[in-house]
């Protein structure tokens, strides 16, 4: 008894009835939700959508999965992004309005959207809920179980007091089919469906549909309120045989004729290889009509698509049509997962190992009767000799079939190296000094698309880099494929080193060392053509230095001849004077006695070597003689991939004192080569001149009051420079007296262009391509540029610059993530079909009839919004000018249709001729203008009092979709709930 009179007893004990069942539980979590996103009450106060709203506006989503038992839901909420009216207080909404969504069914300014969710075509309605079978559960199929869906909706609105619409998806998902409620005060919509898969033959027709709606609403009043109607018919178009074909044909008489699209080298193909427009859909809506205007029945039709007052056309394109510049890139990019060599590609050092073997057939018997110690005893039978035998002659007949035609490969190296041309006979080429010169111009001009390489780490267009990807890709695209690409980049590079060894600068490289913003192989190719500048360099103050012996042989030498090279250095100021010498050896056993024989005597300006100019007015400090800046030697130019190879040197020597010092050493080559050229261009001078030459901010200034009260500037070695073993200091300590002329070059020019030359020659066809990539994309996005200026597209000139900034992110690291790769290369595919799209559309469309100026330009302005929106209005429906061109391809497809290709070729060209003579209605012909309607959509509404004839007036609606295998009625019908 205690237990029963504790209230927490009693509380615990008491069981909750209200939500037993699983379907209301259901019930009320279909509440919840509605209660959650703020569906309930009333949703007066929206604006009335205006014309092409549902199209043009921002559609919004929310989604919820729920449960019903162990099947689960997924609960949605649609509806179009409004801005609510300003409430004023003026106009407030009456208790017993009618819902949005009732109102809607009345509305005319949304009637046929090109591009909603299919119930806001079929019931007009700006905001809805759909509860569908969630993922992998099986379609609510049975009546029972959608009766009770239905009730669960109907109570869920009646206990929330929701006015939005909601459905339910019943039978399979493919077939599209909802019933649903809508509640209001004192009113209701009920939303239902048929769906057949043919049309009934009594209901192919309005009058039809039109005794179906009658029986449906069931209204008694005599006369019957006027019922409205909209009708609109599609036809497709899918015939373009009278247009011509979207590539020029190949020419077979040039050099590169033969292949679709084929073009010089340096241009890369663009375009469609086929029809990038599939269909045209033409749309002829006949928007408000009544029973009696229009007669449309089993035996006569007053809808002709001519006479219809509005047009609307709309675009199919075909799926993933075949673009050169697509198939191009494509299949250079499949060579990156290739993984064979240059020489297993052409079979080079296979042959040398088959060549000392007896290929002949005939000598595989006599081979096996004469066995060696060096041939295993598996090989020795017949089928392996004779496999052996023809394998080898099999490679011989592939390398005497070179991959790549004479003819082509000159035109190819030709284009590359077009200073070749007069290479033999001409002496400019060698004495040019301004390689840079080779690069186009005009391109410099237009900045944004000359950087572009900056933002893709490609190259400068129009370098050599930037050619040879050109060619390379189309070499594999045209002439050979993979064994192609190999041979050219085999003839590539022995080219290489004949410039190197004759030393003729490499064409179409920009001078100076390799521009670590390029890719990898412009830096080599970059390094190459300073090694072969520092070559030409040397051989050249050689010369002077061997013309200045000679004279000196031939005239008696002056009493001094110390000064000599300072001469010949002041004929070329600014001139590196880093490698007299041929050889690395040549003057360096002297320098240690020469050194100290100069160190000894005290210096003087006659025994000054390697001056360039003063600086800045400056003096020595213990002497007061000019501070003179040295010729230096130029500091080694680096690749990308030999700074990460130093950096991981110098980071492999770790953190103790012995590696940070071996470090510093390392790092210290340049600074001990200038401390030497300073020493010689500054006889007497100490390291606080060099560190006010070399490093201002490490001599440190102040001005003193002396004794006299004059003020004077004493200097110090800043802080730093004093820490005690400073690498500066031991530098100037062991730094000899040497100018640049005379001390080891720190940059071997010989041995850095073989290691140049090596890398080159051992990169597999796939390096290659993964080398070339960038510069192909940067092509590529050039081209679509160059495309999309011609056509003038705004959504794809957007689209190119994201891309820019897309590609910049995949390019830059060293490692290029090859799926993105592949995935940005579709998206660049995509942006030449919309392009080529446009370029179809504009041939079709380009000529107008009587050639008015405002026509043309009314032309222009349709194909461009085709390309950007989803349906186009045609202005002045059949008669415009855009519906005059869309009459005839209609006219010319049918005739079409009734001949073979080759008698439809022979009256192709009549076709505008017998264009102007036909009757504007098309009856009168025995083969009409148009063919069937592919789909026709017939809308009726009227507003009748339900249930009874004293009920309200409410908006009832059924639209009518009529295929070749389709039939659907989507009807709402509304009653009253107060007075029935």
């Amino acid at each position: 008894m205690a237990a029963d009179s504790d209230p927490e007893s009693e509380v615990f004990e008491i069981t909750d009835f209200t939500t037993a069942s699983e379907w209301e539980r259901f019930v009320s979590r279909v509440e919840e939700v509605l209660n959650d996103w703020k569906l309930i009450g009333s949703r007066a106060g929206s604006l009335t959508p205006e014309k092409g709203e549902f199209t043009s506006g921002s559609w919004g989503e929310k989604s919820q999965d729920i449960q019903f038992a162990d099947f689960k839901f997924h609960i949605s909420h649609y509806f179009l992004k409004q801005e609510c009216e300003q409430d004023d207080g003026k106009d407030q909404p009456e208790e017993d309005a009618f819902p949005v969504a009732m109102q809607d069914l009345l509305c005319m300014n949304n009637d046929f959207p090109p591009r909603a969710h299919c119930l806001v075509r079929w019931y007009g309605i700006r905001e809805f809920v759909v509860i569908s079978p969630g993922t992998n559960c099986e379609a609510i199929t049975s009546e029972s179980k959608c009766n009770l869906l239905l009730s669960s909706i109907s109570i869920s609105l009646a206990n929330s007091g929701s006015q939005v619409p909601m459905f339910v998806q019943i039978q399979q998902k493919w077939r599209r089919v909802y019933a649903g409620e809508c509640q209001g005060p004192g009113v209701r919509t009920d939303y239902e469906m048929v769906h057949l898969r043919k049309v009934p033959s009594q209901y192919n027709h309005l009058s039809g549909l039109l005794d179906i709606f009658k029986s449906k609403i069931g209204c008694s009043l005599s006369p019957l309120p006027p019922i409205n109607i909209s009708i609109r018919f599609t036809y497709i178009l899918q015939d373009w045989q009278q247009y011509s074909w979207p590539q020029q044909p190949p020419d077979f008489d040039t050099l590169l004729g033969g292949e679709v699209g084929g073009v010089e080298f340096g241009k890369l193909p663009f375009g469609a290889c086929e029809e990038p427009i599939s269909e045209l859909h033409l749309a002829t809506t006949w928007p408000h009509l009544t029973e009696g205007i229009v007669v449309d029945n089993d035996v006569y039709s007053d809808l002709d698509p001519l006479q219809a007052p509005h047009w609307s056309v709309r675009v199919r394109s075909a799926e993933n049509p075949q673009c050169l510049l697509g198939d191009l890139l494509t299949e250079f990019f499949k060579l990156c997962c290739r993984k064979e060599s240059t020489e297993e590609v052409l079979g080079r050092g296979m042959v040398e190992e088959e060549g000392k073997e007896n290929s002949d057939i005939s000598c595989a018997l006599s081979k096996l009767t004469e066995p060696t110690a060096t041939v295993p005893i598996s090989k020795l039978s017949v089928s392996n000799m004779v496999h052996s035998a023809r394998k080898h002659i099999r490679r011989h007949r592939r390398i005497d079939e070179s991959p790549l035609n004479t003819d082509v490969l000159n035109s190819i190296l030709l284009y590359l190296f077009p200073d070749a041309a007069v290479e033999k006979s001409s002496e400019n080429s060698k004495n040019r000094t301004n390689p840079s010169n080779c690069c186009g111009k005009d391109e410099q001009n237009k900045n944004s698309d000359y950087n572009l390489f900056l933002q893709l780490k490609s190259a400068p267009s129009n370098s050599l880099t930037y050619r040879l990807a050109l060619c390379a890709c189309l070499v594999n695209y045209n002439h050979g494929g993979l064994r192609a690409v190999a041979h050219l980049w085999q003839e590539f590079v022995l080219e290489l080193r004949y410039r190197w060894e004759n030393n003729y600068f490499i064409y179409g490289l920009p001078a100076g060392p390799p521009d670590l913003r390029c890719c990898l192989l412009h830096q080599k190719l970059q390094m190459l053509n300073c090694c072969i500048e520092r070559k030409r360099a040397r051989d050249e103050t050689r010369k002077v230095l061997e013309g200045s012996r000679e004279r000196e042989r031939r005239v008696p030498p002056p009493e001094s001849t110390t000064a000599a090279p300072g001469s010949a250095r002041e004929m070329s100021p600014g001139k590196s004077w880093d490698s007299w010498s041929d050889s690395e050896e040549e003057f360096f056993e002297c320098l240690s006695d020469q050194g100290d024989m100069e160190a000894e005597k005290d210096g003087s300006k006659s025994r000054a070597e390697g001056r360039l100019h003063p600086f800045n007015n400056t003096t020595l400090l213990k002497c007061t003689e000019p501070l003179y800046v040295p010729v230096t030697q130029e500091p080694a130019p680096m690749t990308e991939d030999l700074l990460e190879e130093q950096s991981e040197v110098l980071a492999k020597l770790g953190t103790s004192a012995e590696g940070s010092h071996l470090r510093a050493r390392m790092q210290s080559a340049c600074l001990l080569s200038d401390m030497e050229s300073f020493k010689a261009a500054n006889p007497g001078c100490v390291l606080e001149d060099f560190v006010r030459w070399y490093s201002p901010r490490d001599y440190v200034e102040e001005e003193l009051v002396n004794e006299t009260g004059n003020k004077e500037v004493k200097g110090e070695l800043s802080a730093r420079m004093k820490i005690p073993g400073n690498m500066w200091v031991e530098a100037w300590d062991t730094a000899r007296v040497t100018p640049a002329r005379r001390q080891r070059r720190l940059f071997d020019d010989t041995k850095e262009a073989e290691k140049v030359l090596h890398y080159l020659a051992v990169q597999k066809p796939a390096d290659l391509t993964r080398h070339l990539l960038p510069c192909i994309l940067h092509a590529t996005i050039l081209k679509l540029k160059e495309e999309e200026s011609i056509e003038d597209i705004p959504s794809v000139k957007k689209t190119i610059q994201q891309a820019t900034g897309q590609a910049s992110k995949l390019l830059h690291p060293l490692n290029h993530d090859y799926k993105k790769l592949e995935d940005f290369i579709n998206q660049l595919m995509l942006m030449e079909t919309a392009i080529t799209r446009a370029r179809s559309l504009k041939a079709k469309f380009a000529s107008c009839e009587d050639g008015k100026e405002e026509h043309t330009e009314e032309l222009e302005k349709f194909v461009s919004s085709l390309l950007e929106e989803p349906e186009v209005v045609v202005i002045g429906a059949g008669q415009g000018p855009a519906g005059s061109i869309i009459h005839r391809l209609f006219v010319n497809a049918q005739r079409l249709a009734d001949f073979t290709s080759d008698e439809a070729a022979l009256l192709a060209p009549l076709d505008d001729d017998l264009c102007r003579d036909k009757k504007p209605t098309g009856g009168s012909n025995k083969v009409p203008d148009f063919p069937s309607p592919a789909g026709r959509e017939i809308l009726l509404r009227t507003c009748v009092p339900r249930p009874a004839p004293y009920s309200k007036a409410l908006p009832q609606r059924l639209f009518c979709v009529l295929m070749k295998e389709e039939f659907r009625l989507a009807g709402a019908f509304s009653l009253d709930t107060s007075f029935f």
